[in-house]
């Protein structure tokens, strides 16, 4: 399991509500996305005004690679002014208290209950 960071600048003038607008219009492409397991829509405050961020969970970094091809980065580009900067973690621990559950992730992805939770 990955936890893939993209970030961008915000496009000059677009507020919350803006940005808010944006986003709708792709929840269909991304409900449709089988391999997409969450996406955060993030706008920076304080030091980080002025930078946007998408904050996905996939399975794998070719899942996430499959979905963010050129087309995509240039439409990011586009709308932003920059191509995005991409970042993968290995995501191999979840709290999830708002669920109630935490999850661990063995090397090859394979989701499991802590032995200490």
């Amino acid at each position: 399991m990955i936890v893939e960071i993209v970030t961008f600048p915000t496009p000059t003038g677009w507020d919350r509500d803006r940005m808010l607008e944006d986003a709708r219009h792709v929840i269909p492409k991304w409900t449709a996305n089988e391999d997409l397991l969450r996406k955060h829509f993030a706008m920076g405050i304080g030091a980080a005004e002025g930078t946007s961020a998408g904050i996905y969970v996939w399975p794998s970094v070719e899942a996430a690679q499959k979905a963010h091809d050129e087309p995509w980065r240039e439409a990011v580009k586009s709308r932003s002014g920059s191509y995005p900067t991409i970042r993968y973690f290995d995501l191999f621990l979840l709290v999830d208290n708002e669920q109630g559950k935490v999850t661990e992730w063995t090397a090859d992805g394979k989701a499991r209950s802590p032995e200490h939770a």
